[in-house]
């Protein structure tokens, strides 16, 4: 049975801090974890929402926020439907924001900048207990100006919000293990407390991956009884508490829920290739290191001088050099990843507490990339969850003095690399791709209660939160289409969706034509259609175009008797 554990911190590894450093006000934590947040902030409602995904999540919370019953806050809904890709705990944070704030852009990508917070405040806590305040420092900024972070916590969808979470769990559970062979109970707790809300924020993987990244990590340790006690009753109690609930109410509600949500969602979208986004399994070696640029440029300069030292460094002869140049980095990989277990241990297999940190550092990089590698079908945010290690060996690399010029470079670049990325964000907000704010402001103005909304053959996610919509509108398809199952659009998430409810399905999913029929009734019917398909809209009688674009229209067609 694991006993609380006296707290015990691990050898600092990174030089002492400056004189005074760290008695300065800036460095203290409440301080760099409130700049950390208003950097989030400050540009967070600045640009439109990008499709398809932030008008899609922006849209469910907002239909969870409008509704009035516990129903309506424990069922995310896409156009009214039952919506279960993803739980529900995004759609939670974004509803408090609106509640405090409205539906607006910027409580739509609060979720993800919370994400982005907590990995920062993670990353900081853990730092400065293991490496002291200033690779603390280091750390925090290099992970805030990566334009892979930053990007991320604006960005309206779960990745973020379950790296955060995954990152908090990880750091906790390593909390816990810090002083074999107790278990700190309190820290194991709160590990697998956050464990169920990453579980809550995407799924399976809320729990799969901290266990990848701990088991391995202990077990290559030798630390077998370490591992066991992760186990402990209380803290998979929490767990459960935390994680059940919504599941089994969903399960009970829908009887179809466990199928999709847990088989197609995660394990035929895990092994099969009929999903977008195909990828090799190079994708994440190349994304990783290309989106954390300019930082990632000195870990693999410090992984050239530990592979291809001095000439003065080198103690060993020939034969054959190039062997050890590839030996040399293996085994201080291995070296760190079991800790480098101290002799004298008395078979207790203490690990070097700094190696230790950096061996589940680089084990939980590799851990997360090779098992998101593995499917065919790839995005960009599935790799989040590693972005916290990653960037914690940056910052060791970028704050050995050797590596910048003695300190004087990594300042000048980390300012550079601000910059950079608030111009990422005011170049999108200029710009402002695919965005249909404009058509949904003009529907929005002169909607009248009782009047119906159309879409032909196409469904625009982000209108109904811009137009603030309080009905679902008529998707007009091909839902008879026997291929549509097969392929991963918003026209296989509508059909998906009514399987958990067919009665409103049949009402809001009509076939393709008769548009005259679905223009009749006592109130006006206002169409969006792809411009170049717009004839049939245009020649009903009355239609009247409101709104149109280079992609999309807006007409208005009176309300009339049907025959």
């Amino acid at each position: 049975m694991p006993h609380l554990s006296p707290e015990r911190a691990p050898t600092r590894t990174d030089a002492p801090a400056p004189p005074g450093g760290p008695a300065r006000w800036w460095w203290s934590t409440p301080v760099l974890l409130s700049l950390l947040a208003l950097w989030l902030l400050a540009t967070l409602g600045l640009r439109p929402l990008l499709l398809p995904d932030e008008g899609r999540y922006a849209e469910v919370a907002r239909a969870m926020w409008t509704g009035s019953s516990w129903d309506a806050w424990l069922v995310p809904t896409l156009n009214g439907l039952p919506f279960f890709h993803k739980p529900p705990l995004f759609y939670w944070l974004d509803m408090a924001a609106m509640q405090l704030l409205g539906a607006n852009v910027f409580a739509a990508r609060f979720a993800s900048a919370f994400g982005a917070w907590l990995m920062g405040a993670s990353l900081w806590l853990a730092m400065r207990r293991g490496h002291g305040p200033r690779a603390a420092a280091i750390a925090l900024g290099v992970l805030a100006t990566t334009p892979f972070f930053f990007i991320g916590g604006q960005y309206a969808n779960h990745d973020m919000l379950v790296g955060g979470l995954i990152t908090a769990a990880v750091l906790a559970l390593a909390r816990a293990l810090e002083a074999p062979p107790r278990v700190d109970l309190r820290w194991l707790v709160t590990g697998w407390v956050l464990c169920g809300f990453a579980m809550l924020a995407k799924g399976l993987i809320g729990f799969v991956l901290p266990a990848l990244v701990i088991g391995p990590w202990l077990l290559a340790q030798g630390r077998w009884r370490q591992t066991l006690r992760l186990l402990h009753p209380l803290a998979v109690f929490a767990f459960g508490v935390v994680a059940a609930p919504w599941f089994i109410a969903m399960q009970l509600r829908y009887p179809g829920f466990f199928d999709y949500f847990v088989m197609e969602q995660h394990f035929r979208r895990f092994a099969q290739s009929n999903f977008n986004n195909v990828h090799g399994l190079w994708f994440f070696l190349v994304v990783l290191p290309l989106l954390t640029l300019p930082w990632s440029a000195w870990l693999l300069a410090a992984a050239w001088r530990v592979a291809w030292p001095p000439a003065s460094a080198r103690r060993v002869a020939w034969p054959p050099a190039a062997a050890w140049r590839v030996a040399r980095p293996l085994a201080a990989a291995w070296r760190a990843w079991t800790g480098w277990r101290a002799e004298g241990d008395a078979g207790t297999s203490h690990a070097a507490p700094g190696n230790a940190t950096l061996g589940l550092y680089a084990w939980w990089v590799i851990a997360v990339v090779g098992f998101f590698s593995l499917p065919s079908s790839k995005l960009v945010g599935y790799v989040l969850p590693a972005l916290a290690p990653w960037c914690a060996l940056l910052a060791l690399a970028v704050g050995a003095p050797r590596a910048n010029g003695g300190g004087r470079i990594w300042p000048w670049v980390m300012g550079a690399s601000a910059i950079a990325c608030v111009a990422v964000v005011v170049a999108v907000a200029w710009k402002a791709p695919q965005s249909n704010r404009e058509l949904a402001r003009t529907l929005a103005a002169g909607i009248a209660p009782g009047d119906k909304v159309v879409m032909v053959d196409e469904y625009l996610f982000d209108v109904p939160f811009y137009a603030q919509l309080k009905h679902p509108v008529v998707i007009t398809g091909n839902w008879a289409d026997p291929e549509l199952p097969k392929r991963d659009n918003w026209r296989k998430e509508m059909f998906d969706a009514a399987r958990f409810d067919p009665a409103l399905g049949r009402e809001l999913l009509l076939p393709a034509g008769n548009l005259d029929r679905i223009a009749c009734g006592a109130s006006a019917v206002w169409f969006i259609v792809p411009a170049p398909n717009a004839a049939p809209v245009a020649a009903l009688a009355g239609a009247l175009r409101a709104f149109s674009d280079a992609r999309n229209e807006l007409w208005r067609v009176p309300g009339r008797a049907c025959p």
